[in-house]
């Protein structure tokens, strides 16, 4: 596993997409302000300077962004708690909970089933899902099997051409369940975005992992006040 401490400037992952802009406004104020191609949607770098010397921030895909922090591309990172209980790396702290991102993770099915589906009898169900860990986990604790079939997105077509009569899958607002004729029917766990660290970095680079953690602590805190 590569070293993080082998990167002499820190390295901050954060996620592209909606959990982005959302963690942006705890990231500068935490004092972080990057480089402005950071801003501008016609660059295509992926690695971007900060006005904090030594520190330099990466932009992944938000599944990415917990990997790179565990084995050792980055030093910090944002991930939301669905990706870290789905891969539930051993080399991952998840020391502080952010506020952003809220949604959830559930059970959804067409709605032309839910009348006569009573889930508490499901003995089998066959889901399709981006989290087959949560999922066989989730209905194991129920003594129900459940047979994943992993999509990585479009969850909500699965019904409807055939795959599976039900999915898990990230739930906001639920208007794109509803669009697709289907219903929430069972929540499994609430989602929020998390600062992570790497372990191996928190052990070799104490004081500046720390010195972060207190600005960002300090960040949230604001942001809630």
């Amino acid at each position: 596993m590569p070293d993080p401490s082998a990167n002499e400037n820190l390295v901050l992952a954060l996620p592209k997409g909606r959990i982005l802009k959302e963690v942006m406004p705890i990231v500068r104020r935490a004092g972080i302000q990057p480089e402005a191609a950071f801003d501008d949607e016609r660059a295509r770098q992926l690695r971007f300077a900060t006005n904090i010397d030594g520190l330099d921030i990466i932009r992944v895909r938000s599944f990415d962004a917990a990997t790179f922090v565990a084995f050792g591309g980055a030093h910090l990172g944002v991930a939301g708690n669905d990706v870290l209980m789905e891969f539930d790396y051993s080399e991952l702290y998840a020391p502080l909970d952010l506020d952003v991102g809220h949604c959830r993770i559930s059970v959804a099915e067409p709605a032309d089933m839910v009348a006569a589906d009573d889930p508490s009898r499901w003995s089998s169900v066959r889901v399709a899902t981006k989290y087959p860990g949560i999922t066989q986990r989730h209905f194991a604790r129920r003594g129900v099997q459940a047979d994943c079939i992993k999509l990585n997105g479009a969850m909500e077509l699965a019904p409807q051409l055939g795959l599976c009569r039900r999915i898990v899958d990230l739930v906001s607002s639920g208007a794109t369940l509803k669009a697709n004729g289907l219903v929430e029917i069972e929540k499994i766990c609430d989602i929020t975005s998390r600062l992570t660290v790497n372990r191996a970095a928190w052990k070799t680079r104490s004081g500046e992992i720390n010195h972060w953690l207190q600005k960002f602590q300090e960040a949230v805190d604001a942001e809630a006040a």
